[in-house]
Parts: C-alpha cells; structure tokens; sequence
C-alpha cells in the first residue's frame, strides 16, 4: 500500500527528516552510512538505527546489515516531494514574506509535511518555477543541479582568487549557527569576494558585491564552516557589471 507524505508522517513524525537526509547525503557523497546519516541528523546511532527499522517497515528504504542505506523508489519519491516543498515554503518565507534568510529552514521543515501537491506545483509557479532554494541547494532534477553538486568548496579557493557563492550546502544547514553566520557575514548566493589570504583557522575575503547584499567589506571565515560553502570562479563579466555599478 502506498502512502502520501501526509500518512507517512502520521505514522512516523521523524521520517520527512530521515528521507530528505538520505537523499542529501546520496547526492552528495553518493555513499549513505548510519554514521554519517548520524552526524547529518544529530542523534545517536541507535536512534538511526530504530528509524530505519521504521523506515523499512513502510517500505521506504533498505540496508543489507551493515552496508549502506538506500531509498526504495517510494521513499526516493517521496524524499523529492519533501524537499521541493521544504525549499519553495523556503522561498515563500524569503521572498514573498520577508521572513529572515537563516531562519526559513527550520520553519521549513515544520511544514514540509503538511501542503498539498496543488499547493506546492501553485507555489513553484507562483515563484517563477526556481532552480534551487534560497541557500543555493538545486531542486532535485533542477537543469542547474549536477554544475552546483560539482561546484568547489571554499576551503578550495587560492589567495587571489575571485569567486562567487553558489551555495551552503544541506549539510551546512545543520550545523548550528551556520546560516546566522554566513547571513552576517554576506556569505549568500550571488555574493562576490576576492580571496585575500588563507591560514589554519580561516579563510580572508574582501566583498566585490553585489552594493547591496549584506555584510562587512571583509571578512575571516572560518575553515570549518568554509568546507559547507560551495563556489565558482567570478566571470569577467560578473566583475565588469560590480565595477560599473559601484559608487563613484
């Protein structure tokens, strides 16, 4: 029998979590351990460990003992339905109510369960049909998705270089604190920095743009944090258009 998002959730509160969390990690890393879907989710490996028996039970994933976890094709579906309404409830939040940037995912998840699938192909519409989500992370199927999963991490980047912030990674997005820092600190897609320096603890940027986007002219981010952050290399043309833009 198969169950919509509404009636998982009935039986199992936790589990738009658990199966947005594989997905994520499946994407990214292309290998999903207990460990790590652990780490991801903030909880014991026996708490992991219960979910995916609960998980299993509603036929929504499968693990050969101790191998890695994988979706069944429902729960693979139903984790895409969950995360296209997390990020367009996201954009929602941001663009249309003015609700903070670093605050929309959590409020996010507690209503990712709940719309409709009318509601969310209105919202995707009514959005201008987005590509990813206000943090930078690509729609599952997005045309963008594969050049933003590929996209360096900050801790790449050389001093001297010029690179524009595509996104915070999912995985960033739990770390507490992450997004109220890179809100602070401008670190947000689309923003434009030079790289200016690198040592063990931090990496050092100077603000190209845009004018108008948030947060000091420099800033010293930390490593850790920087390894969440995606990038790629600012165009010629990015830099022309912040140039000719900027305050005489």
């Amino acid at each position: 029998m198969k169950l919509d998002a509404a009636a998982v959730s009935e039986r199992f509160p936790a589990a738009a979590e658990y199966l947005s969390g594989i997905y994520l990690i499946q994407r990214d890393y292309h290998k999903v351990s207990n460990t790590r879907l652990a780490a991801w989710s903030g909880v014991s490996g026996s708490a992991v460990t219960q979910a995916l028996g609960r998980l299993k039970r509603l036929g929504l994933a499968r693990q050969v003992r101790y191998e890695n976890i994988e979706l069944t094709e429902e729960g693979r579906a139903l984790a895409i339905k969950v995360l296209r309404r997390h990020y367009l409830l996201e954009h929602l939040m941001v663009r249309m109510l003015g609700y903070p940037w670093e605050k929309a995912d959590d409020e996010a998840k507690r209503l990712q369960s709940q719309i409709s699938d009318d509601l969310t192909e209105h919202l995707f519409l009514k959005l201008g049909s987005p590509q990813t989500c206000p943090h930078g992370n690509p729609l599952p199927g997005s045309p963008i998705e594969a050049r933003l999963l590929a996209a360096p991490r900050l801790t790449e980047a050389g001093t001297g270089d010029t690179l524009r912030i595509v996104r915070v990674t999912e995985e960033g997005e739990q770390v507490p604190g992450m997004l109220a820092l890179c809100h602070g600190q401008g670190i947000q897609p689309g923003a434009v920095f030079r790289v200016t320096g690198k040592d063990l603890d931090s990496i050092r940027l100077v603000r190209l743009g845009p004018v108008s986007s948030p947060g000091p002219a420099e800033v010293a981010f930390p490593l850790d944090r920087a390894a969440h952050v995606r990038y790629e290399p600012a165009s010629a043309e990015v830099i022309g258009e912040l140039q000719s833009s900027a305050p005489a």
